[in-house]
Protein backbone atom coordinates (compact mmCIF):
# COMPACT_ATOMS: atom_id res chain seq x y z
CA UNK A 1 0.00 0.00 0.00
CA UNK A 2 1.50 3.80 -0.92
CA UNK A 3 1.92 5.99 1.45
CA UNK A 4 -1.68 7.22 2.40
CA UNK A 5 -1.75 11.04 1.45
CA UNK A 6 -4.84 11.13 4.02
CA UNK A 7 -6.75 9.73 6.58
CA UNK A 8 -10.14 9.45 3.75
CA UNK A 9 -7.68 7.61 1.52
CA UNK A 10 -6.17 4.96 4.45
CA UNK A 11 -9.17 4.27 6.61
CA UNK A 12 -11.46 3.08 3.24
CA UNK A 13 -8.77 1.08 2.20
CA UNK A 14 -8.25 -0.57 5.52
CA UNK A 15 -11.87 -0.95 7.52
CA UNK A 16 -9.91 -2.72 10.52
CA UNK A 17 -7.21 -1.31 11.85
CA UNK A 18 -4.86 -3.23 13.86
CA UNK A 19 -3.84 -1.82 17.49
CA UNK A 20 -0.67 -3.34 18.79
CA UNK A 21 1.26 -2.97 22.04
CA UNK A 22 4.90 -3.85 21.50
CA UNK A 23 7.48 -4.50 24.21
CA UNK A 24 10.16 -6.09 21.95
CA UNK A 25 10.87 -4.22 19.11
CA UNK A 26 12.70 -7.35 17.52
CA UNK A 27 9.66 -8.85 17.50
CA UNK A 28 7.55 -5.77 14.79
CA UNK A 29 8.85 -6.91 11.60
CA UNK A 30 7.43 -10.73 11.95
CA UNK A 31 4.33 -9.09 13.29
CA UNK A 32 3.94 -6.99 10.48
CA UNK A 33 4.96 -10.03 7.82
CA UNK A 34 2.11 -11.84 9.76
CA UNK A 35 -0.37 -8.88 9.36
CA UNK A 36 0.14 -8.81 5.72
CA UNK A 37 -0.33 -12.33 5.28
CA UNK A 38 -3.26 -11.91 6.48
CA UNK A 39 -4.07 -8.95 3.88
CA UNK A 40 -4.49 -6.29 6.80
CA UNK A 41 -2.43 -3.15 5.02
CA UNK A 42 -1.81 -1.11 7.88
CA UNK A 43 -0.58 -1.38 11.26
CA UNK A 44 -1.20 1.54 14.66
CA UNK A 45 1.72 0.84 16.62
CA UNK A 46 1.12 2.42 20.08
CA UNK A 47 3.77 4.72 21.77
CA UNK A 48 3.09 2.95 25.13
CA UNK A 49 6.32 0.94 25.29
CA UNK A 50 9.88 2.25 25.55
CA UNK A 51 10.02 -0.54 22.17
CA UNK A 52 7.67 1.59 20.32
CA UNK A 53 9.73 3.60 18.39
CA UNK A 54 12.09 1.46 17.67
CA UNK A 55 9.45 -1.17 16.69
CA UNK A 56 7.66 1.81 14.16
CA UNK A 57 11.73 2.20 12.43
CA UNK A 58 11.94 -2.00 12.24
CA UNK A 59 7.86 -2.25 10.87
CA UNK A 60 9.25 1.10 8.32
CA UNK A 61 12.40 -0.54 7.19
CA UNK A 62 11.52 -4.22 7.26
CA UNK A 63 8.17 -4.48 5.93
CA UNK A 64 7.33 -1.17 3.71
CA UNK A 65 4.67 -3.03 2.08
CA UNK A 66 2.40 -2.29 4.94
CA UNK A 67 1.77 1.26 6.52
CA UNK A 68 2.81 1.88 9.45
CA UNK A 69 1.72 4.43 11.98
CA UNK A 70 1.77 5.49 15.76
CA UNK A 71 -0.60 5.62 17.94
CA UNK A 72 -1.37 7.16 21.82
CA UNK A 73 0.22 10.54 20.23
CA UNK A 74 -0.07 12.29 23.10
CA UNK A 75 2.09 15.64 22.64
CA UNK A 76 4.06 17.63 19.73
CA UNK A 77 7.64 15.53 21.09
CA UNK A 78 5.51 12.12 20.51
CA UNK A 79 4.54 13.42 16.54
CA UNK A 80 7.96 14.17 16.06
CA UNK A 81 9.37 10.85 17.11
CA UNK A 82 6.74 9.37 15.41
CA UNK A 83 7.65 10.95 12.15
CA UNK A 84 11.44 11.01 12.92
CA UNK A 85 10.78 6.81 13.10
CA UNK A 86 9.44 6.49 9.61
CA UNK A 87 5.71 6.66 10.47
CA UNK A 88 3.08 7.20 8.05
CA UNK A 89 0.04 8.68 10.07
CA UNK A 90 -0.44 9.30 13.64
CA UNK A 91 -3.06 8.96 15.85
CA UNK A 92 -4.26 10.48 19.42
CA UNK A 93 -6.73 9.64 22.06
CA UNK A 94 -7.61 13.33 22.28
CA UNK A 95 -7.20 16.71 21.04
CA UNK A 96 -4.82 19.96 22.21
CA UNK A 97 -4.48 23.48 20.22
CA UNK A 98 -0.77 22.16 19.78
CA UNK A 99 -0.97 19.06 18.51
CA UNK A 100 -3.85 20.40 16.35
CA UNK A 101 -1.73 22.51 15.06
CA UNK A 102 1.45 20.57 14.69
CA UNK A 103 -0.59 17.76 13.00
CA UNK A 104 -1.15 20.08 10.10
CA UNK A 105 2.25 20.63 9.23
CA UNK A 106 3.90 17.36 10.09
CA UNK A 107 4.03 15.54 6.53
CA UNK A 108 1.76 12.73 7.42
CA UNK A 109 -1.79 12.35 8.25
CA UNK A 110 -2.88 12.96 11.70
CA UNK A 111 -5.92 11.87 13.29
CA UNK A 112 -7.32 13.78 16.90
CA UNK A 113 -9.17 12.04 18.51
CA UNK A 114 -12.69 13.42 19.99
CA UNK A 115 -15.48 12.34 22.38
CA UNK A 116 -17.61 15.32 22.46
CA UNK A 117 -18.93 17.46 19.84
CA UNK A 118 -17.13 20.40 21.19
CA UNK A 119 -14.19 18.56 20.61
CA UNK A 120 -15.11 17.85 16.69
CA UNK A 121 -16.27 21.84 16.58
CA UNK A 122 -12.32 22.47 17.80
CA UNK A 123 -11.58 20.24 15.48
CA UNK A 124 -13.44 21.06 12.51
CA UNK A 125 -12.17 24.62 13.12
CA UNK A 126 -8.27 23.38 13.03
CA UNK A 127 -9.45 22.07 9.52
CA UNK A 128 -9.75 18.73 10.02
CA UNK A 129 -12.74 16.47 8.84
CA UNK A 130 -11.44 12.87 9.86
CA UNK A 131 -11.54 12.03 13.93
CA UNK A 132 -11.18 9.17 15.80
CA UNK A 133 -13.82 8.46 18.31
CA UNK A 134 -12.39 7.28 21.33
CA UNK A 135 -13.05 5.64 23.68
CA UNK A 136 -15.56 4.60 21.50
CA UNK A 137 -17.56 2.61 23.77
CA UNK A 138 -17.60 4.42 26.66
CA UNK A 139 -18.66 7.94 24.16
CA UNK A 140 -21.80 6.39 24.09
CA UNK A 141 -20.97 3.93 20.92
CA UNK A 142 -23.17 3.74 17.44
CA UNK A 143 -25.44 5.83 19.11
CA UNK A 144 -23.29 8.73 19.12
CA UNK A 145 -21.91 7.92 16.43
CA UNK A 146 -25.41 7.84 14.65
CA UNK A 147 -26.25 11.45 16.85
CA UNK A 148 -22.96 13.16 15.25
CA UNK A 149 -24.51 12.63 11.58
CA UNK A 150 -26.54 15.05 11.65
CA UNK A 151 -25.30 18.51 13.09
CA UNK A 152 -21.49 16.93 11.65
CA UNK A 153 -22.68 15.40 8.05
CA UNK A 154 -19.07 15.83 6.50
CA UNK A 155 -17.39 14.44 9.25
CA UNK A 156 -15.90 10.85 9.49
CA UNK A 157 -14.67 8.63 12.17
CA UNK A 158 -12.30 5.78 13.27
CA UNK A 159 -14.17 4.09 15.94
CA UNK A 160 -11.69 2.65 18.73
CA UNK A 161 -11.94 1.90 22.36
CA UNK A 162 -13.65 -1.19 23.40
CA UNK A 163 -14.24 -2.47 19.19
CA UNK A 164 -14.41 -5.74 19.74
CA UNK A 165 -14.72 -8.68 17.02
CA UNK A 166 -18.80 -8.64 18.09
CA UNK A 167 -18.97 -5.32 17.76
CA UNK A 168 -17.13 -4.03 14.56
CA UNK A 169 -19.62 -4.33 11.82
CA UNK A 170 -21.96 -2.47 13.82
CA UNK A 171 -20.00 0.63 13.48
CA UNK A 172 -18.79 -0.15 10.13
CA UNK A 173 -22.57 -0.33 9.00
CA UNK A 174 -22.39 3.82 9.70
CA UNK A 175 -22.33 6.07 6.72
CA UNK A 176 -19.94 8.55 8.81
CA UNK A 177 -17.75 5.61 10.16
CA UNK A 178 -14.67 4.82 7.78
CA UNK A 179 -12.93 2.28 9.74
CA UNK A 180 -12.69 0.53 13.15
CA UNK A 181 -9.48 0.06 15.75
CA UNK A 182 -8.86 -2.94 17.48
CA UNK A 183 -6.56 -4.94 19.50
CA UNK A 184 -7.79 -8.37 19.31
CA UNK A 185 -5.94 -8.92 16.29
CA UNK A 186 -2.88 -8.73 17.72
CA UNK A 187 -3.15 -8.70 21.46
CA UNK A 188 -0.34 -8.67 23.48
CA UNK A 189 -0.47 -12.15 24.63
CA UNK A 190 -0.38 -13.30 21.06
CA UNK A 191 2.82 -10.90 20.26
CA UNK A 192 4.49 -11.99 23.56
CA UNK A 193 4.28 -15.43 22.45
CA UNK A 194 5.03 -14.69 18.94
CA UNK A 195 2.13 -16.84 18.11
CA UNK A 196 2.41 -15.29 14.38
CA UNK A 197 -0.12 -18.37 12.62
CA UNK A 198 -2.47 -17.29 15.29
CA UNK A 199 -2.46 -13.37 14.31
CA UNK A 200 -2.13 -14.04 10.79
CA UNK A 201 -5.48 -16.09 11.00
CA UNK A 202 -7.36 -13.24 13.03
CA UNK A 203 -6.38 -10.86 10.32
CA UNK A 204 -7.52 -12.86 7.30
CA UNK A 205 -10.91 -13.17 9.46
CA UNK A 206 -11.28 -9.39 10.03
CA UNK A 207 -9.94 -8.49 6.18
CA UNK A 208 -12.49 -10.86 4.73
CA UNK A 209 -15.40 -10.56 7.29
CA UNK A 210 -15.94 -7.16 8.32
CA UNK A 211 -16.24 -4.87 5.28
CA UNK A 212 -17.43 -0.79 5.40
CA UNK A 213 -20.65 0.26 4.20
CA UNK A 214 -20.69 1.77 0.62
CA UNK A 215 -21.81 5.38 1.21
CA UNK A 216 -25.09 5.95 -0.37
Amino acid sequence: MAKPRNFDELLAAVPVMPIVTIVAADAAADLARALMRGGIAAIEVTLRTPAAVASIAAIAHEVPEITVGAGTVLNVDDLKRATDAGASFAISPGTTPALLAAGRKCGIPYLPGVATAGEIQSGIDAGYSVFKFFPAAGAGGTVALRAFAAPFPKIRFCATGGVTAESAQSYLELPNVLSVGGSWIAPTDLVARRDWSAIEARARDAATCFKRKPAR
